[in-house]
């Protein structure tokens, strides 16, 4: 059978193949610590879980609206104005299965055969991936520590060709964990208004930030920001609902149109239920969701002061919920006879001795690896117990 030249160019989602051997690990019995979770590790707060069951008792089992029901669509609309400053319409809203979804149709909306996408690095996997796919050039710009590891606007600036259509911002960063300004979002904005290009801000970590800092998105700078920025988010990393994929945008009118069209075609609507249980979570759990980040920022910290005591570098992270470790001074050091030789080698000898975690590879970062500290504490100390054994061996 032929497979397309297409399909055979895309990998595999690094994150899910690994997070799938450390599940097929445990259940052979193997004492794993898995820091590869993009995903929280708290259940789904019980009030969404209700309602989804009372939607489901409802008969709400059929098809909804391509772009979303009107309920889910509103909820959204006040979320963006309550918490961004932002004034959208329910038609500049789309609702989708997923903030991946929701990326890739507005990746495929915007970009044509040839179109350059810029992408500061390091960065999700999946943007490269999914410009490519839809037939665009991904531009990496790679950031420097000096500057946390964000795009400067002479950096974007120079990036910036005749065929530069848009430029990626995710803020929080996977797999930084670094968080733009608003100084520094204004100062970007500026070279994008000047170059008139569209932005797409991945904003889906918004609410896990730490330290004190605020998160702000980037389309509620200017007029020209809010009608040349796509925002995408969702409800699975604020509200434990990885599982429940429901994730939305909001887009000027006639991109949304377009949106909304394309995705008739491909996944159509997100699970109707889910998005009842959606309307539930945006409109309250506030507390909720605190409780949630104060965990997180708790096991930040405590994986923070870990490294620091094993005298390993890190970026230390504003938001989301990742650590990036710098590994550079292990690279050429050998465990066992197995030489580590960058980041796919020092992932893999460490998950055979009892740790998994995302090389950073992938993310054009090959001198670091990501763990997630969505893990519980008694796993954070037993993993990192393992990983100054392993380091204390490398020679």
């Amino acid at each position: 059978m032929k497979i397309s030249k297409k399909a055979q160019s895309v990998p595999a989602s690094m994150t899910l193949e690994i997070s799938a051997k450390v599940k097929q690990l445990k259940s052979e019995g193997k004492s794993i610590i898995g820091f590869t979770a993009g995903e929280p590790n708290f259940n789904t707060p019980d009030y969404i879980i209700e309602s989804a069951k009372q939607a489901l008792d409802n008969g709400m089992t059929k098809y909804t609206p391509v772009a979303g029901i009107p309920e889910l669509k509103k909820a959204i609309v006040e979320k963006f104005k309550r918490d961004n400053g932002l004034e959208y319409e329910e038609s500049q809203i789309i609702v989708s299965d997923g903030a991946k979804s929701s990326l890739f149709h507005a990746i495929y909306c915007l970009v044509d055969e040839g179109d350059e996408v810029i992408i500061p690095a390091p960065f999700w996997f999946t943007y490269e991936e999914q410009v490519k796919i839809c037939g665009g050039k991904p531009v990496i710009v790679q950031t420097k520590a000096e500057n946390g590891y964000k795009i400067t606007p002479s950096e974007l600036e120079n990036a910036i060709t005749d065929k530069t259509v848009t430029i990626l911002i995710n803020s929080p960063s996977n797999p930084t964990g670094a968080l733009y300004s608003k100084e520094e979002l204004l100062a970007l904005s500026k070279v994008v208004e000047k170059h008139n290009l569209t932005v797409i801000s991945d904003e889906i970590y918004e609410k896990l930030v730490y330290d004190g800092v605020e998160h702000v998105s980037i389309a509620s700078l200017s007029p020209y920001m809010k009608e040349n920025t796509i925002v995408v988010n969702g409800v699975s990393k604020t509200y434990a609902m990885t599982g429940w994929r429901v994730g939305y945008l909001a887009a000027p009118k006639a991109l949304a149109g377009a949106i909304s069209r394309v995705q008739g075609h491909t996944t159509s609507n997100a699970c109707s239920f889910a998005q009842y249980a959606s309307v539930t979570a945006l409109q309250g759990g506030e507390d909720v969701i605190e409780n949630m980040r104060q965990d997180f920022d708790e096991r930040r910290k405590y994986m923070c002061s870990l490294l620091d005591e094993m005298g390993v570098k890190y970026i230390k992270p504003q938001g989301a919920f990742y650590l990036f470790i710098d590994i550079s001074q292990f690279i050429g050091k050998a465990f066992e006879g197995k030489v580590i030789d960058g980041s796919m080698a020092f992932a893999s000898i460490l998950t055979e001795n009892g740790v998994a975690l995302i090389p950073g590879l992938p993310f054009h970062a090959d001198n670091f690896v990501r763990v997630s500290y969505a893990v519980s504490i008694d796993d954070i100390k037993e993993g990192f117990k393992r990983i100054k054994a392993f380091i204390d061996k490398l020679n």
